[in-house]
């Protein structure tokens, strides 16, 4: 199992394996795309900067910076590094759920994104 939280190099087949593992149940893509167009009680939704189908650019809902498109298919270098993917959800789950993510929000989530092609 990948170690998440090192800076070890992974594919996003293996980071969702990983998290999964965390889970101890299978991912959900629909519950993890409910999850990211949803707000949760929070400003944002995760769909508020990357838009509702994370395919091409969205834009900081706050600052305006461009940020490159999610899903992996468009974005090849996305969920590469567990200790990146892990940085940004713990920054981005605050921000939009009030709270870190857990690995099966994290398992949901990435498993829809590698449906988007």
């Amino acid at each position: 199992m990948l170690a998440t939280g090192s800076a070890q190099a992974a594919t996003p087949p293996e980071l969702l394996a990983s998290y999964t593992a965390q889970a101890g149940a299978p991912a959900d893509p629909e519950r993890g795309r409910q999850f990211f167009v949803n707000r949760h009680g929070q400003q944002w939704a995760c769909a508020s900067c990357h838009g509702a189908r994370p395919v091409s650019a969205g834009e900081h809902a706050a600052t305006g910076k461009s940020i490159s498109p999610l899903a992996p298919a468009f974005s090849p270098q996305r969920f590469t590094e567990a200790a990146k993917a892990d940085k940004w959800f713990r920054r981005n789950c605050k921000d939009v759920i009030g709270r870190e993510c857990t690995a099966a929000e994290k398992a949901d989530v990435l498993a829809w994104l590698l449906t988007l092609k």
